[in-house]
């Protein structure tokens, strides 16, 4: 049970690119959440999943001795819907989020490396993807009124 969690039904377990297939799966689940519930219980599952995540992860770290294990990509769950939360109203938004959020994923910048690096455990693995989200939606949100102005002004045309 704790596998099928902690790799999001098993789309860790991918031999290719686990991180951006959870991710992916992450952002089906949570585009059909938001058609049909309301953007406050997407932030709540974020939150309960977390805490549960931080004490799992911590099992799995030690009971396979290993940090962070690629299989393991609830933290890409929780990342992409804190950045769905943040920014999606539409499905653009949620293209941009996703974008946004692998790429603070895999390039980990500022602070996003700094907890990857300097913490250990569920908190390390759950830390650097919940402030990655946090960019990733604000950096979509901000993206999209940069596209809407330039296409009111004229400066892009569809």
């Amino acid at each position: 049970m704790r596998k099928l969690f902690l790799t999001f039904f098993y789309t860790g377990l991918s031999p290719f690119a686990p991180g951006t297939v959870g991710s992916i799966a992450a952002a089906i689940i949570g585009y059909i959440f938001l058609q049909y519930l309301p953007i406050s219980t997407l932030t709540l599952f974020s939150i309960f999943i977390t805490v549960i995540a931080v004490k799992e992860i911590d099992k799995y770290e030690k009971e396979h001795n290993s940090h962070d294990p690629k299989e393991i990509v609830i933290d890409e769950v929780v990342g992409v819907w804190l950045a769905f939360v943040l920014s999606s109203s539409t499905i653009f938004q949620m293209v941009l989020s996703l974008v946004f959020f692998r790429i603070y994923d895999i390039w980990k910048p500022s602070i996003i490396g700094k907890i990857d690096k300097e913490y250990n455990g569920g908190i390390s693995v759950m830390g650097d993807d919940i402030v990655a989200g946090i960019l990733a939606g604000i950096s979509s949100a901000i993206t999209f009124q940069a596209y809407n102005y330039l296409l009111m002004q004229g400066y892009i045309t569809f």
